[in-house]
């Protein structure tokens, strides 16, 4: 089982711990168990009740954390030279990571979709921030909330998640009108664009004024399974931390954007550890699936506020690329794997298949705990859209760009149609981490090759 207990005796002694209901499930299990192990003998019969057991306990709850406008290297458990994650590095530590993860968008609204979703913004059609620039009030109204409704048509983790008796809290972010339009059960965002609903309104004071909608949300899910939306308008702008953090910076550089924003990530590192010892003060801490990633990448602009190129809305790694970890105490063994390639679109499947799940059809991500999956699959793939849409219906009229990574390579390949005097672009992510050589005039037999694939993944007729 990917999802399998250490040993027969751990999971009867966790599960006796807090579910004092599956007493007379596990007892039979339990003593078969030692009679085995002392007798030698049963050992088929064991083994039998155990996987009896394992099937009548609950599936796990699910924390789902996501940075907000966080460059991929800006923790401390990745060696950034000044910025201070302690809390993430703790889940870090007790998970599995994936130093090499990647969003396909690198853009907020996009992005969170595929998440939630698991499918690329071709697919669930939310490619763009906002409809069309220069339409009037009324136009602009009604063109934002035919975006809205493609998600109400989504199955949303909130969603498939329900089937389970799952309760859902939507908190942060969150672009596609009120909480129940992507299916969740509660929520802090009301959408309504009188009251200024646009990408997370209420919502977004999470984090910044503290974790109670979570804690309450918490104290009242009693035994029912939850799945948790923590997204946070952090680090992004406005980079108003704490003075205290950024005195601590300004030691550490001379640019005050780059103080703030620095200062800015250990803030959001402080919000995860408040959510992270409140599982651990309601002992769920063991029975909870917690993932990580960010949104999209950022590299602070260190002479002013926003971003520098090659990060944010770009097709580079700066953009694009993430730290994803997974936590789950007892089912999922600690390990760094810093050469596999794993994408944001494969949480949905790896959440599902932890929760007793198949994904749907239309998933083509894989669950990051199937070796044999992960191994299997060569390249990953990802597109970049326009800000603002230019056909909210027509994912291709908003494209700028096609990307691909297999192992050391990566593609980028430009829509002409959005930008036209741009070239293919191929670096070796070895050797150039940074993207600062591009090679396609000295490797065009690998960029014809991997030009191929990209075609056949999403051919952008």
């Amino acid at each position: 089982m990917l999802f399998g207990i250490r040993s027969v005796h751990a999971l009867a002694a966790r599960r006796l711990r807090r579910s004092r209901h599956l007493l007379p499930v596990l007892a039979p299990w339990i003593l078969a168990a030692n009679l085995a192990s002392a007798a030698g003998a049963a050992q088929s019969a064991a083994t039998a009740s155990a996987d009896d057991a394992v099937k009548s306990v609950r599936p796990p709850n699910v924390v789902l954390i996501v940075a907000d406008d966080q460059g991929w290297s800006d923790f401390s458990f990745l060696g950034h030279r000044a910025v201070r994650t302690p809390n993430l590095d703790r889940l870090a530590a007790r998970g599995i990571v994936f130093t090499r993860g990647y969003v396909p968008s690198s853009l907020c609204r996009p992005s969170l979709a595929s998440i939630i979703t698991g499918l690329y913004a071709h697919q669930h059609g939310l490619t763009c921030n906002d409809p069309p620039d220069g339409l009037s009030a009324a136009e602009r109204l009604r063109q934002r909330g035919e975006q809205i409704a493609k998600m109400d048509a989504l199955a949303a983790l909130p969603r498939l998640l329900a089937s389970k008796g799952y309760l859902s809290l939507q908190t942060g972010k969150w672009w596609e009108g009120e909480y129940r339009r992507g299916g969740f059960t509660h929520g802090m965002t009301h959408g309504d664009p009188a009251r200024g609903g646009r990408h997370g309104d209420e919502g977004l004071k999470i984090g910044r004024q503290g974790l109670q909608p979570i804690f309450d949300f918490l104290d009242r899910a009693g035994d029912r399974p939850f799945f948790i939306w923590y997204a946070p308008m952090m680090p992004h702008e406005p980079h108003n931390p704490p003075p205290k953090l950024v005195e601590h910076y300004r030691t550490k550089t001379d640019s005050l954007p780059l103080a703030r924003y620095w200062a800015m990530c250990e803030w959001f590192d402080q919000t995860c550890g408040q959510l992270l010892d409140y599982l651990d003060k309601k002992h769920l801490a063991d029975s909870t699936l917690v993932v990580f990633l960010a949104d999209n990448g950022w590299i602070q602009n260190p002479d002013k506020g926003g971003y520098a190129p090659k990060s944010k809305r770009s097709p580079y790694d700066g953009g694009l690329r993430t730290p994803i970890i997974l936590r789950w105490p007892g089912r999922l063994t600690p390990r760094r794997d810093e050469r596999t390639p794993v994408m944001s679109i494969d949480l949905a499947p790896t959440i599902l298949a932890a929760c007793g799940l198949k994904p749907t059809p239309e998933m083509q991500g894989a669950n990051l705990v199937d070796a044999d999956a992960l191994a299997r699959r060569k390249t990953i793939f990802g597109e970049v859209f326009t800000h603002s849409a230019l056909d909210i219906h027509r994912p291709v009229a908003n494209l700028q760009y096609r990307w691909c990574v297999e192992g050391r390579w990566k593609l980028i390949v430009p829509h002409q149609a959005n930008v036209p005097d741009a070239r293919p672009e191929l670096y070796d992510l070895t050797a150039d981490p940074h993207e600062t050589q591009d090679r396609a005039g000295a490797q065009p037999d690998q960029l014809a090759r991997l030009r191929r694939q990209i075609d056949a993944w999403w051919p952008a007729r």
